[in-house]
């Protein structure tokens, strides 16, 4: 009797498992796809999926595919429904380096390959630009521009990189299960009038003062190659996307700063307090294939492809009904419900703090939108 019990329970939940996997599909899904060049693996799983986060749920790739996240464009992904909605794969001759991104690569270049968070001491003590050929105001490309403190060798290239933000912890004394009060503060352009700007205090958020040091980003603004060794060491600007000015810091290049493939995925748990913190292309708000950063990070188990959905914190406002009528706004107060957003999928992760990409949205994003788990 127990065995049939247990039995019949198991089917049970097996039953239940199919149904709620299969009851995520859309209506309309197709039985076959054929994968074309231009396809993100996010566009491929809304074909199939109402919630596209749940690829992971019908994915099923063949054995002989070395790589199981990995799609070509010839592919073609049959639907299935044998134990469950699966989705299988008949893959062509594999190309080299044309697999299906998750999100479009081509839209977001510059903050995958040109945006980087560094300890803010490290930041401080990088090479820097003193000076330009001929007494320039600032470096143009196919002049010489001058730089102190690199060791390097004559033909050498380095990218040339400007601090843009830097982010604080004001409440780590809550460790970060209990999340952090993490601030991005915008640095002055200007990175001549102060020799070390991301260390100063700053009134951020009802904060001021310094706060725990998380990270300084910087953002990659041109590539110069080392004529002459010394100090100041000899450079020619070969490109820039803006005026290089004095204090402008020297990396070395990244060829591979990121991972290109992987998938949307729904995240496990969800960290303490995590929200939206900056605009990496927008001042006060930003909407669908807009990019966001995000107040987690590698520490808290954030990997790229995680999506979560975001909403707007609900408003204080005055119960006027529950006050006394004859003195409205003097009295109690009610919180609104917080409102759905849209859904922001990480792509790029660092310890504590990662970029993510708005991938649909009801309404504009601002600061400080929270961050909770996909349906």
């Amino acid at each position: 009797m127990i065995r049939k019990s247990i039995g019949l329970l198991a089917g049970m939940l097996v039953t239940v498992a199919v149904y709620a996997a299969g009851a995520q599909l859309r209506a309309d899904h197709p039985d076959t796809y054929t994968v074309r060049k231009g396809d993100t693996l996010w566009a491929i799983s809304a074909r199939f999926l109402s919630k596209p986060w749940l690829w992971p749920e019908i994915w099923q790739a063949n054995p002989q595919v070395q790589n199981p996240h990995l799609i070509y464009p010839g592919d073609v992904l049959n639907l299935s429904f044998a134990n469950g909605p699966r989705l299988g794969l008949q893959p062509r001759v594999r190309a080299e380096g044309d697999a299906v991104p998750a999100i479009p690569l081509d839209q977001l270049q510059t903050f995958l390959k040109e945006m980087r968070v560094l300890k803010s001491e490290d930041v401080e003590n990088l090479p820097y630009v003193v000076g330009f050929e001929e007494a320039d105001l600032r470096g143009t490309v196919g002049r010489n521009v001058y730089v102190r403190n690199l060791q390097s060798t004559p033909g050498e290239r380095f990218a040339i990189v400007r601090p843009t933000q830097t982010f604080r912890d004001f409440d780590s004394k809550k460790g970060r299960d209990g999340g952090s009060d993490l601030v991005a503060h915008p640095l002055d352009s200007n990175v001549s009038l102060v020799r070390t700007p991301w260390k100063e205090d700053f009134r951020a958020d009802g904060h001021y003062g310094h706060g725990e040091d998380i990270g300084t980003e910087v953002m990659v603004i041109g590539t110069a190659e080392v004529l002459r060794t010394g100090d100041p060491t000899t450079m020619l600007l070969l490109n820039s996307t803006m005026e290089i000015s004095k204090g402008d810091r020297l990396l070395p290049i990244d060829d591979k700063p990121y991972d290109a493939y992987y998938y949307p995925h729904a995240p496990k748990s969800l960290p303490g307090n995590a929200r939206v913190i900056a605009f990496a292309d927008a001042y006060d708000a930003v909407g669908p294939h807009q990019v966001v950063a995000l107040n987690i990070g590698a520490q808290d188990g954030v990997d790229n492809g995680q999506t979560y959905s975001i909403y707007q914190p609900g408003e204080t406002i005055p119960d006027d009904v529950a006050s006394n009528s004859w003195n409205r706004g003097t009295g109690k107060e009610v919180t609104l419900p917080q409102e759905f957003v849209g859904h922001v999928m990480v792509f790029r992760t660092f310890d504590r703090v990662s970029y993510g990409l708005i991938m649909d949205g009801l309404r504009p994003v601002h600061k400080h939108d929270k961050l909770e788990l996909p349906e």
